[in-house]
């Protein structure tokens, strides 16, 4: 159609009628008293006159021509009334896909919005990950019935990974035609026609969107798949604000989280308790439902799974783990954050009881370095079905890792200067005994002896002779004491007995979270031989490890001490908690080792429950037969 005129008049030319512009519009009658209504001729032609109106009578116009006309004019109307409204719905869903700041919430606007603009019966929005797989799969149309009968969502196959390999606009009028086909799992529902587009961010494809089924039957056109690119545009852009502001809370919540840290290590808290801390934060802000510390066990190639918080917890505490065949291994391993998709099947776990039961995707990021040493290990799990940790997810751990490193090195330097203040305060201790109480006890045995030549009275004289023995006596047990001292502060990792005890005391409160109550008594350095106090050393540690491990107790008393009589003399090492108790047909091979250990020297071990609560092991040797 086409049409020509002057001013306001413009005449609509179709076939050989001409109708002014100006009588439709104005609602002016086409036709009254003596007017002539013409059919325009070919070009060069007259026009000739086809019927006129008098008052007598009228002749009958070309109604039919005229119909086509107004109906042609008619559907030119609907269909720009239909674009107008189609670019109003585009533009809405434009603004609605971009109102929200939560992800998850622009996600399912999204494809709430694609399948209304082209009338599908069914969407999608699939998310690709990193393994160029979906790591998340939303539809629409679909009952959570029927998405519990078809079980796992797609994963990327058949035409949906077409898209992925082929980032480009695909329209369908049939799926199961496309050579990429892979057809459907039992009780999926029926779908023909298929339209799908990809979601660009940042020039970096994010998804795709996928629509099938145009409602009434029909093909999904040109038209639709414009809409809807233009729709994924929008959508990129909502996509991008969306992870900007979820990166921005996070690193909010990191620092908040890092500040907690910082204040709890500035007012003095164990290290114990800032790990705990760690790990609390650690789950909630990443939304973990499994969390663990694993440190180094020393001398090995080993870590222990210290800290475990979440679901199956109880099945990783306490863990000894290799480097080769353990996910929190892998981390240590390399050196650098490592990821797994699902943790239950990953190649990397060899080694291990059965424990991810229930878990999915994983990350684990290692706890700063020092010299090339690994201090531990942070790991992160979530249920089985859920998100994988995504780049901006996981980038934050890495910082936060150091912050425990942080925290591991604070803890180290405060327990190194407690060392150097006790170091201190035993050598003034020792300067102190040996030039006021040894000298006061020579002073007072030299003054006692010299008087016992005016003591006339036989038993009295003996009873003084007696004090200067035991004053003798006392001076030599505070020399053998100085000596420990000192030799401990000279070489701490060659001390004697009670340098050892100190050590394996100050190394169990580490795994305990509380420093245990030490009592020693007796020349332990000077009387008991290395032998036996290797062996005591030995069974003092082995006795604290069962503690940390399996009593869950708050407190733990520990004595070293000499018995007898100075000929028969016994070597005394026992350890107390208010733990739980030994349990009922658990593993018991550590106590038998302390049995051993004790009838090979002749002596005895007993272990067993307290009468308030707890337990007591009592290690006793002779010291004669050693």
């Amino acid at each position: 159609m086409r049409g020509e005129g002057r001013g306001r008049c413009r005449i609509l030319t179709g076939g050989r009628s001409t109708v002014t512009r100006a009588a439709l519009t104005a609602g002016e009658p086409l036709f009254g008293d003596r007017t002539r209504l013409t059919l325009a001729s070919d070009p060069g032609t007259s026009e000739e006159p086809v019927g006129h109106a008098s008052d007598e009578g009228s002749v009958p116009l070309p109604q039919l021509r005229l119909d086509d006309l107004l109906d042609e004019l008619q559907a030119r109307l609907d269909a720009a009334r239909t674009t107008r409204d189609r670019v109003h719905s585009l533009l809405e869903a434009v603004l609605a896909v971009g109102r929200d700041l939560e992800l998850s919430q622009v996600l399912q606007h999204i494809v709430e919005a694609a399948v209304s603009l082209v009338d599908a019966e069914y969407g999608a929005l699939g998310v690709i990950g990193e393994d160029l797989r979906l790591s998340q799969f939303i539809p629409v149309g679909l009952t959570e019935e029927q998405v519990k009968l078809i079980g796992d969502l797609p994963s990327g196959r058949g035409v949906l990974g077409e898209l992925i390999r082929h980032p480009e606009p695909l329209c369908l009028a049939e799926i199961s035609e496309h050579p990429a086909s892979y057809g459907f799992p039992p009780n999926h529902p029926p779908m023909h026609t298929f339209l799908g587009v990809p979601i660009r961010v940042r020039g970096r494809v994010f998804g795709n969107l996928y629509l099938t089924e145009k409602r009434g039957g029909q093909a999904f056109d040109a038209e639709d798949e414009s809409v809807l690119a233009t729709l994924a545009v929008a959508a990129g852009v909502a996509v991008d604000n969306a992870r900007l502001y979820a990166q921005a809370r996070l690193r909010e919540q990191w620092l908040a989280a890092g500040a907690e840290v910082t204040a709890s290590l500035l007012s003095g808290s164990r290290e114990q308790a800032v790990l705990d801390l760690l790990v609390a934060r650690a789950g909630e802000i990443a939304r973990a439902d499994l969390t663990v510390v694993a440190l180094p066990v020393p001398g090995t190639e080993e870590l222990e799974v210290r800290i475990a918080s979440g679901l199956r917890a109880e099945e990783h505490t306490g863990l000894v783990l290799p480097l080769t065949g353990s996910f929190v291994g892998a981390a240590a391993s390399a050196g650098t954050l490592v990821t797994s998709s699902d943790v239950q099947r990953d190649a990397r776990i060899t080694a291990g009881p059965p424990r991810w039961e229930g878990l999915g995707p994983a990350v684990a990021v290692p706890i700063g370095t020092a010299g090339g040493r690994v201090r531990g290990v942070l790991m992160l799990a979530r249920a089985a079905g859920r998100p994988v940790f995504d780049a901006d997810e996981s980038a934050p751990l890495e910082g936060f890792a150091g912050q425990a490193a942080v925290a591991m090195e604070l803890a180290e330097r405060r327990r190194d200067s407690e060392q150097v203040a006790l170091l201190s305060e035993r050598d003034r201790i020792a300067r102190d005994l040996h030039d006021l109480a040894i000298q006061r006890l020579f002073a007072t045995g030299m003054t006692l002896q010299g008087a016992t030549r005016f003591i006339d009275h036989p038993e009295a004289e003996e009873r003084v002779r007696r004090a200067i023995d035991d004053l003798d006596e006392t001076a030599r047990t505070i020399r053998a004491t100085i000596f420990g001292l000192r030799s401990r502060e000279a070489t701490p990792s060659a001390g004697g007995l009670r340098a050892q005890a100190v050590e394996a005391v100050q190394r169990a409160a580490a795994v305990l979270g509380f420093a245990p109550a030490l009592r020693m008594s007796g020349l332990l350095d000077t009387v008991v031989p290395a032998p036996v106090a290797g062996e005591a050393v030995a069974v003092l540690e082995e006795a604290l490890s069962n503690a940390a491990r399996h009593a869950r107790a708050t407190a733990v008393d520990v004595s070293v001490e000499l018995t007898g009589d100075g000929t028969g003399e016994r070597l005394v090492v026992a350890v107390r908690d208010n733990g739980v108790g030994l349990p009922e047909g658990g593993r018991r091979s550590g106590l038998a080792n302390l049995a051993d250990r004790a009838v090979a020297l002749g002596g005895e071990f007993v272990a067993g429950a307290r009468p308030g609560g707890g337990t007591e092991v009592v290690w006793r040797v002779p010291l004669t037969d050693a």
